[in-house]
């Protein structure tokens, strides 16, 4: 995302494999819903599975395998794009199988091959009656090629995200401009890397796999893959879950300044509950105190960073309060080390668990999605004058968000307008979306459950998490998650617009060591929370 200091040099974008260099161009045309259903499928292969090579899938003895897929649809014998695949077959005798069930954490640009060991974790054995298939979007991690922009981009110390002066502000649009610049530097690859592209993958993924239909368990972003799949492919769905829904009439500029204003919330709750762990974390007794300490560092750390911790690696820090509550203590304990003591290393550790220095692929296939759908200014102008607006209220996110997706403003690829969502009498779908989700705000799952005839909605009420079913064991979701996949009945749709079923949220963590243990606490996962924490690294 960012790169080290002020000074900048442009960094070549790197393609693990470079697809054939014959590419031509052509415009790229909206999708028409009337078009052939398996459209550009002719010649898709087999899957040759194997072993794999990451530990967790080696572990729950995953096997893993590629498949060959056009880089244009509209012109399925040319060039070819590779995704990495996984899948855990099955354990239930073949009577009683229901078929494959695609996974996709989100993003986009985030890695799915890990996600198809999700199954294991649903309750009552109801996902053992499925082959769950992990993959790779094209362009992202082991699938080929693989996108990366400048590696190092997110490097810091970078430049404060507030631009309280025309330096500042200069300096983060150099920043996105270059990298923007860089990732032009892919060519064709960027015309074929929206939503439109991952949904025909997908249905090669069927193809592939000799299945009639799919089962699809979507989070975040990989709602939005759900919601246009059904719309392209309605005949091609069995069942679908869908958690933390993206708004369709949002994609996606909107999108990001209804996050800032969604983080806020969250923060504000997140320093509320410092407040009240007063004796173990002493960041102050109220809200006010615990905000004013946050901001007094942001201060501190804009005019002198500690080595890789800058103002804007101390917002990025506290991210993971606002995505997982569960992460609360751990983000208290780095908050509190460095205002009583004077340490650093715990906030930058938790800021290394949020944000990837070391290797762009996935921000770098997050923009190329985003920046190629909807609508995005193209004059910096208009981008200064609604985060200025949005920061007076929301001040902790708006910045830090939009410079993370101003180079949109710059994109040199190809776009298009959004698919537009709408149900095609597709089999009921189960949503499930927590009140209080910064990340998707809950109003995207009430419009899509709106558009959804036969959908039903999970709301968590006064939930904060970002897509936590299966993963933060709340019994009152999983159970009803686990009785859908087990035969596909759903909580009753009630009458009105709001939610079908109400579930209540989990506890709010609790301090679970003495003040000095607290604040030196380092974050211990097991393969449940990797799955969940992967989905909101940057």
């Amino acid at each position: 995302m960012k790169p080290r200091s002020l000074a900048l040099s442009a960094t070549a974008v790197t393609l693990t494999v470079w697809v054939a260099a014959s590419w031509q161009s052509a415009a790229s045309a909206q999708v028409q819903l009337g078009r052939r259903a398996d459209d550009g499928l002719a010649g898709i292969g087999s899957i040759t599975w194997g072993t794999c090579s990451d530990e967790t899938l080696v572990e729950f003895g995953a096997e893993c395998g590629f498949l060959s897929v056009p880089l244009d649809y509209s012109r399925p014998a040319g060039p070819k794009v590779t995704l990495a695949l996984s899948r855990m077959r099955h354990t239930v005798p073949d009577d009683q199988y229901q078929g494959i069930m695609l996974v996709n954490p989100g993003g986009p640009g985030g890695s799915g091959l890990i996600y198809s060991i999700l199954g294991l974790f649903v309750p009552n054995g109801a996902g053992e009656a499925y082959d769950w298939i992990g993959f790779d979007p094209r362009g992202v991690g082991a699938s080929l090629p693989s996108l990366h922009c400048n590696p190092t981009y997110s490097a810091g110390p970078r430049p404060p995200y507030d631009p309280v002066s025309r330096f500042i502000e200069a300096a983060w649009l150099s920043r996105v401009t270059i990298y923007a610049e860089d990732c032009g530097q892919a060519g064709r690859l960027l015309d074929h890397v929206k939503t439109i592209d991952s949904i025909r993958d997908m249905n090669a993924i069927r193809v592939a796999l000799g299945a009639s239909q799919i089962n699809f368990y979507g989070y975040s972003y990989g709602t939005y893959l759900g919601q246009v799949f059904a719309t392209r492919y309605p005949s091609r769905v069995r069942r679908m879950v869908l958690d933390s829904n993206v708004d369709p009439r949002r994609v996606w500029y909107h999108a990001n300044l209804d996050q800032d204003v969604s983080f806020e919330t969250v923060i504000q709750l997140f320093f509320d509950w410092v407040a009240r762990y007063d004796d173990v974390y002493g960041l102050g007794r109220s809200r006010r105190a615990v905000e004013a300490n946050y901001y007094s560092a942001l201060r501190t750390l804009a005019d002198n960073a500690r080595g890789e911790l800058g103002a804007a690696e101390w917002t990025d820090a506290f991210l993971l309060a606002g995505y997982l509550q569960a992460a609360w203590p751990d983000v208290a304990a780095g908050f509190a080390a460095f205002v009583n003591d004077d340490d650093p290393d715990p906030a930058l550790s938790l800021f290394h668990e949020i944000v990837d220095t070391t290797d762009d692929n996935s921000y770098a296939m997050y923009l190329a999605t985003i920046c190629t759908e909807g609508f995005w200014p193209s004059m910096w102008s208009v981008w200064r004058r609604d985060n200025t607006r949005v920061a007076r209220d929301a001040p902790y996110l708006t910045w830090g968000n939009a410079w993370f997706n101003a180079p949109c403003a710059f994109w040199r690829a190809e776009s298009s307008r959004p698919i537009e969502v709408r149900d095609h009498e597709i089999p009921p779908i189960l949503l499930l979306g927590e009140t209080l989700d910064p990340a998707t705000p809950f109003s995207g799952s009430t419009e899509v459950r709106d558009r959804f005839q036969t959908s039903s909605l999970i709301a968590t009420e006064g939930g904060t998490t970002h897509a936590n079913s299966l993963f933060g064991g709340n019994a009152c979701v999983d159970d009803r998650v686990a009785a859908y996949l087990a035969d596909g009945s759903g909580p009753k749709r009630m009458p009105g617009a709001g939610p079908d079923v109400v579930c209540p949220a989990t506890p709010e963590p609790v301090p679970v060591a003495a003040a000095t243990g607290a604040r030196t606490r380092a974050l211990t996962v097991d393969a449940r929370q990797r799955l969940h924490m992967a989905m909101f690294r940057r």
